[in-house]
């Protein structure tokens, strides 16, 4: 699907080269909590973004099909190669 990206939606995306916690998008983006959280959401339904736990076996954070929308501070994110490359205007 080919769309803009918003102005948030393209500073979450930027700010998840790496994984990071829900905290460290909230810093780092320029908008209100609820704004930030709605975009995030968004760009995990688009799967431009991928949604992480810690998985003790592994001692990593691996991908979740699943995760809980009203407890998103539970979870670390990364920008998928899908969202990266919308993201620098690839796709």
């Amino acid at each position: 699907m080919k769309f803009e990206l918003n102005t948030v939606q393209f500073e979450i995306l930027d700010a998840l080269y790496f994984v990071e916690p829900l905290d460290k998008i909230l810093e780092e983006v320029e908008a209100p909590k609820p704004v930030i959280i709605a975009e995030l959401r968004f760009l995990i339904s688009q799967r431009f973004v991928q949604a992480l736990v810690f998985d003790e076996t592994a001692k990593d954070f691996i991908k979740t099909a699943f995760y809980d929308a009203d407890h998103m501070e539970e979870y670390r994110y990364l920008a998928t190669k899908e969202g990266l490359l919308h993201h620098s205007g690839m796709r």
